[in-house]
C-alpha cells in the first residue's frame, strides 16, 4: 500500500504562492496609488529589502527544516500541548490557535521594542527610510530565528493544529505587506478596516521617528491588541504626509545596503534613536 502523504507536504509551495501574489498586488497598488512620494528610488532600496528575505529564507530552512508546522505536527503526534489534551476540537482549536499566536507575536514585538538588546535587532526593521511593501519583510535573520523559536515554543505549549499554525504564518505574511504598503484607502475604508485588521494608515504610525509614535500600534495582524493594552494611536502627530519614517541613528541612504544592515546590530547604540530628543519632526527624507 501506498504510503500517505501529508496534507502539508506542500506548505513551502502554499506560502510562497501567497507571498509573491499579495507581493506583486501590493506593489501594482503603490505604483497606482501611492500614499506618501518617496525620495529613496526603490531600485536602490529594493533589491537590498529583497536581499534581506533570501537570508532569511536559507537562514530558516537550515536551522528549522520542519517549520513551526512541523513543531505543530510533532506537538499533535507526541499528544503535547493543551489543545491536544483537551481534545479540542479542530472548529475550537483552529481559530483559538491563530488568535492566541497573534498574541504572542504582538507580545514578541513590544519585548523587542523594550529590551535594548533585542531592539538592536528589530531595529533594522525601523532604519528603512520609506515605508512600503518591502519593509514588511525587512527584518533582521537573528531576530527571524529568535522569533521561529519563540513561535515554535507557543505553538508546543498550546498544542495548536498544524492546519491553524499554517494559517496564522501565511495571513502573518500576507498582512505585514499589506500594512506596509505605501498605498492609499479611503478614509471611510481604512476607519472600517481598522477594526478587523492592522492597516497601513494604522501602521504607519508606528514607523514614525518619534519614539512615543514607534512604540504604539505594535499589531502586525490583528488590531485589537493595540486598543486592549493602551498601544492604540490614530494618527501621526503631524500628518501621514508630513511624519518622517525611520530612527536618527541610521539616516544615510547608504545603510541600506545589504551588508550595512546585516551589521547594524553589532553597530554602536549612540543617543536612544527612539528618544525623546527627537521631539521637533523632520522633514521627510
Amino acid at each position: 500500500m501506498a504510503e500517505a502523504t501529508s496534507p502539508f507536504v506542500h506548505e513551502p509551495v502554499v506560502r510562497l504562492g501567497a507571498f509573491v501574489g499579495v507581493f506583486v498586488l501590493m506593489a501594482l497598488w503603490e505604483t497606482l496609488a501611492p500614499r506618501r512620494p518617496q525620495a529613496v528610488d526603490r531600485r536602490w532600496r529594493w533589491p537590498n529589502n529583497l536581499g534581506v528575505v533570501v537570508v532569511d529564507t536559507l537562514a530558516v530552512r537550515v536551522l528549522f527544516p520542519a517549520g513551526a508546522v512541523g513543531m505543530a505536527m510533532l506537538a499533535q503526534a507526541k499528544g503535547w500541548g493543551v489543545l491536544n489534551v483537551l481534545q479540542a476540537p479542530g472548529w475550537v482549536a483552529v481559530p483559538v490557535s491563530v488568535l492566541l499566536l497573534d498574541l504572542a507575536i504582538y507580545a514578541q514585538h513590544v519585548a523587542f521594542h523594550h529590551v535594548p538588546v533585542l531592539w538592536r535587532l528589530h531595529r533594522m526593521h525601523h532604519a528603512d527610510l520609506e515605508f512600503d511593501v518591502t519593509t514588511g519583510v525587512r527584518f533582521h535573520p537573528v531576530e527571524i530565528t529568535l522569533s521561529m523559536l519563540i513561535k515554535a515554543a507557543v505553538v508546543v505549549a498550546l498544542g495548536a493544529p498544524p492546519l491553524a499554525v499554517l494559517v496564522f504564518e501565511v495571513l502573518l505574511n500576507a498582512t505585514s505587506m499589506f500594512n506596509h504598503g505605501n498605498v492609499r484607502l479611503p478614509v471611510w475604508m481604512d476607519r472600517i478596516l481598522r477594526w478587523l485588521v492592522v492597516t497601513p494608515e494604522m501602521h504607519r504610525v508606528h514607523h514614525s521617528i518619534l519614539r512615543r509614535e514607534t512604540d504604539s500600534n505594535f499589531g502586525f495582524n490583528l488590531p485589537w491588541w493595540a486598543r486592549l493594552f493602551d498601544t492604540y494611536r490614530t494618527q501621526p502627530e503631524v500628518g501621514h504626509l508630513g511624519m518622517t519614517i525611520g530612527i536618527d541613528r541610521f539616516r544615510d541612504p547608504r545603510e541600506l545596503r545589504l551588508d550595512r544592515m546585516l551589521m547594524q546590530p553589532l553597530r554602536g547604540d549612540g543617543p536612544d534613536p527612539r528618544s525623546a530628543a527627537a521631539k521637533g519632526n523632520r522633514t521627510h527624507v
